[in-house]
């Protein structure tokens, strides 16, 4: 059920599909992310619009509220949020070591004090597959521990919780036939960590692994030199998924390096903030130079933003702190990025991605005059 299927390579970076119960993923797939079933601002009908295949929802939040028993109860996780097309949960971990206030953390799980209401709640690597399981994600986390990834003693550690954990959620989730269980490679930005990492989780045979533990700290430099060696530690034969990742030029970096699967908040995020994703860079919509702008947001586009409104209208709205402010920069910019990786997958099809990435990169990255 979920054959990957690579259709064109070049160098290292590969498009591919990946086959789903919820229909085939081109790869490589910029995924918006959906934390508590649904993507901020943006009903279903227009991501599908947009060109979305795929959406991540969240274990940790989704447990919290309204609990995975409610989901199931109520159809699964596609049914429930309205989204036909494949899901993806992560397992809760990063959540749980990054909003939560940690009580325990030991070889057999975490527990923690919930950080809507304050009670203590327990997550194991057996209870993050079951959550998942009752959501009904086409694709599943293993449960990791993601640490600072500079910090060498504690990468050490989180590798061997991490290796441990792995073998558990595979022990609880051995059949692959309706979701997919992915595995997570820790390491930090250590070479040797990230091999010993790789070693343990292959045994396994997950018909997919992720790079874990990077985009949390350390330089892009530093994650690239990461990616460098860490991709060619994972197979050849299943997607390769690097979590949290969705800056334009990062997207470039790590498709040329071999990466399959995205997701990031960015897009909505920076909506929030007023932002708009173009070729030629982040828009401040805040910025007074707009007040009179008549062009779209970026000339080209096809996404109900820029072919229905001016700069000058969404200046307004951001200014005036009005929610479809939020919504048509939020089309817009996860738009963007769908297009963007289209555009490498397609390169790498006509064998010309070095060319599209020297491209983009030049005039994305060109500072403003």
């Amino acid at each position: 059920m979920f054959e990957f299927e690579i259709v064109a390579q070049q160098g290292r970076a590969r498009a591919g599909i990946l086959h789903t119960p919820h229909g085939p993923l081109p790869t490589p797939v910029f995924a918006p992310v959906g934390t508590q079933g649904t993507v901020k601002a943006v009903p279903p009908r227009d991501l599908r619009e947009v060109g979305a295949t795929l959406v991540l929802a969240n274990t940790y939040h989704l447990h919290l509220r309204p609990g995975e028993d409610l989901v199931r109860e109520l159809g699964g996780l596609h049914e429930f949020m309205g989204w036909h097309n494949p899901i993806l949960t992560d397992s809760g971990g990063f959540q749980v070591f990054s909003l939560a206030e940690i009580n325990k953390i030991d070889d057999e799980g975490v527990t923690f004090r919930s950080h809507l209401d304050g009670s203590m709640r327990r997550l194991t690597p057996e209870s993050a597959m079951h959550i998942q399981q009752k959501l009904g994600a086409d694709i599943i986390m293993a449960f990791d521990q993601c640490p600072p990834p500079t910090d060498r003693e504690t990468v050490i550690k989180a590798v061997e919780r991490t290796t441990k954990w792995a073998r558990r959620c595979r022990e609880a989730h051995p059949d692959d036939s309706t979701q997919a269980l992915f595995g997570i490679m820790q390491g930090g930005i250590f070479e040797d960590l990230r091999a010993q990492s790789a070693e343990a989780l292959l045994p396994l045979d997950c018909p997919g692994y992720a790079v874990g533990g990077l985009a949390v700290g350390e330089t892009k430099q530093e994650m690239y030199a990461t990616l460098d060696f860490s991709v060619p530690m994972l197979p050849e034969s299943k997607p390769r998924y690097l979590m949290g990742v969705g800056d334009p030029d990062d997207l470039c970096e790590a498709i040329t390096r071999g990466i399959d699967i995205f997701d990031c908040v960015i897009p909505t995020r920076l909506a929030r903030h007023g932002t708009a994703l173009t070729a030629d860079g982040r828009l401040n919509m805040r910025n007074a130079r707009f007040i009179r702008d008549t062009q779209p947001l970026e000339e080209g586009c096809d996404c109900y933003a820029c072919q229905n409104f001016t700069r000058a209208y969404i200046r307004h709205l951001v200014a005036a702190k009005e929610l479809l402010a939020h919504y048509l920069l939020s089309v817009h910019n996860i738009r963007f990025l769908i297009r963007h990786v289209q555009a490498m997958r397609q390169a790498i099809i006509e064998g010309r991605l070095e060319i599209y990435t020297s491209e983009f990169l030049n005039r994305f990255m060109k500072k403003p005059a």
